[in-house]
């Protein structure tokens, strides 16, 4: 529309083109305010949704701690401080949004909150944040602390600490700016009040994160005693003809503040002494050689009631064993130059009264053993138990000995060919890995070549571009495939060599 000499005719048509541009601005604007307010209203329903459903679990809560203090008391303790820090953070916007539109006579009129003076004269001042904006940065790190303190070093630790991070923030242009001044300066009256209801949703929802962390769950159903599961738990998983059962009954939650009113077990009341704080003690004859089953009944006291546990169970009797039961704790092989987990035990036999002996084992503790094979193919294990009457069972086992598996070069964790611009692959560092590996290995690369289209092959040594390298890379044109080869890497820790390292590639996208 501009340059050259126009008519006046054409000089209208591109005035009126102007103003419908800008008509079509305006009635955007309108929309997107129009959206916020709808999203305001939401957010405040939702917020008084929490609040009730919230008051409901501290209810519940204080009741359980009440029947049961030693079991709960400490969780409502926990809750209860932060209920208090969350009411008065939550109070606090709440004011600050009834102050900052007090002087509206429609507060659902969102198209005329369009201006940003309000809060721009509420929290800053020439530049500066005034008294009123560095309170309510102060109110946020003040319950963002008090949230931590009552979590505690737990994985909701990093989600509250974002939630409510007041920490400097960068802009799209890479500028670090103070989190108030990139958060509410500026912002259109709407866009802020939003925000700040949204604030009030994260208090409510770290509540509910709290009550849902410190309780396990459902309150409900984590309080209530119908939801324990009793569990048999013998020292051995069979025995001997004739010897004699030692193990004990638990509750799911092998909980020591509970104890039960009375045990059931086999259709026989247990004895009083046996019944101890969460759990029932076993002792007695095994039996004959066959399946064993236990069967009963947990009496708890809930309110008035006697609350009903079953118990349900059971046990093997086993002839004595005449061969060792020697396991790879990975497969049946070991890998050369690695230290291969293995457990080496004898049904019955206590892991003091095995011996276990091979080119490369050694022992770690009990039944735990640790094999790093040396040359060959194969490996013998041999294995000798002293029974409990003083006989002597042996026992031998070959494993196959391999080497480790070849590996594949990988970019930010991805192998095969990886597309990227030209500009972030001299930045880039090549890896090494073996995916799918039994092992969790971590490989060091120590050098490797690249090739661009059209230029010779550029040795590295390490793990990043040499000067040369990105020369030659920037050389590569759009579509071009990098390949990266030769790679040569070891294992962190043993410094165990890979044979092969297949190569990974890199497909310039712009």
């Amino acid at each position: 529309m501009a340059g050259g000499k126009q008519s006046p005719r054409q000089k209208m048509i591109n005035l009126m083109y102007l103003i419908f541009i800008a008509m079509l601005a305006m009635n955007m604007s309108k929309e997107v305010l129009s959206a916020f307010g709808l999203m305001n209203e939401k957010l405040t329903d939702a917020n008084t949704r929490a609040t009730e459903q919230n008051l409901k679990a501290y209810e519940n809560l204080a009741r359980k701690a009440q029947e049961q203090e030693k079991q709960y008391g400490a969780a409502k303790g926990k809750t209860d401080t932060l209920k208090i820090e969350a009411d008065e953070f939550y109070t606090y916007i709440e004011d600050l949004k009834t102050k900052i539109t007090s002087d509206l006579k429609d507060k659902k009129d969102y198209e005329t909150m369009d201006k940003s003076k309000t809060l721009d004269e509420l929290f800053f001042v020439s530049g500066t944040i005034t008294p009123e904006g560095k309170e309510f940065v102060s109110k946020m790190d003040e319950f963002r602390k008090s949230a931590l303190n009552v979590l505690g070093e737990t994985e909701l630790a990093g989600v509250i600490s974002s939630r409510f991070s007041t920490d400097p923030v960068k802009n799209k242009d890479g500028a670090q700016l103070n989190w108030l001044n990139y958060n509410y300066e500026g912002f259109p009256l709407i866009a802020s009040l939003t925000k700040l209801t949204q604030i009030q949703a994260d208090i409510k929802t770290t509540e509910t994160d709290a009550l849902s962390k410190l309780l396990q769950g459902e309150l409900e159903s984590a309080v209530s005693l119908k939801n324990y599961e009793a569990m048999v738990v013998f020292q051995k998983n069979a025995y001997y003809p004739g010897e004699k059962l030692s193990g004990k009954i638990v509750l799911g939650r092998n909980d020591p503040n509970l104890k039960a009113e009375k045990v059931e077990i086999n259709g026989k009341d247990w004895p009083e002494d046996k019944i101890k704080a969460g759990q029932v003690i076993i002792d007695g004859p095994a039996g004959s050689v066959g399946d064993r089953e236990l069967k009963g009944t947990f009496f708890f006291k809930e309110n008035d009631s006697l609350v009903e546990i079953p118990i349900t169970g059971g046990y093997s009797v086993i002839p004595r064993p005449n061969e060792a039961v020697i396991s790879a704790d990975k497969m049946n092989a070991v890998y050369r130059g690695l230290q291969n987990p293995m457990t080496i035990s004898m049904p019955g036999v206590p892991s003091n009264k095995v011996s276990a002996s091979a080119a490369g084992l050694r022992r770690k503790k009990g039944d735990s053993y640790v094999m790093t094979p040396g040359k060959g193919n194969e490996v013998t294990i041999r294995v000798t138990g002293t029974l409990p009457d003083g006989k002597k069972v042996s026992s031998n086992k070959k494993f196959r000995i391999k080497d480790i598996p070849p590996a594949v070069g990988m970019i930010r964790g991805q192998y095969g060919t990886i597309s990227m611009p030209k500009n972030s692959i001299g930045k880039t560092t090549i890896g090494a890995g073996l995916p799918d590996f039994l092992f969790d290995l971590t490989l060091k690369v120590s050098s490797f070549k690249v090739k661009v289209p059209g230029q010779p092959a550029v040795p590295v040594t390490g793990t990043r571009m040499s000067s040369r390298a990105k020369k030659a890379i920037a050389k590569a044109r759009r579509g071009d495939v990098i390949n990266i080869f030769d790679i040569n890497a070891t294992v962190a820790g043993s410094g165990a060599k890979v044979k092969k390292v297949v190569g990974v590639g890199i497909k310039v996208s712009n």
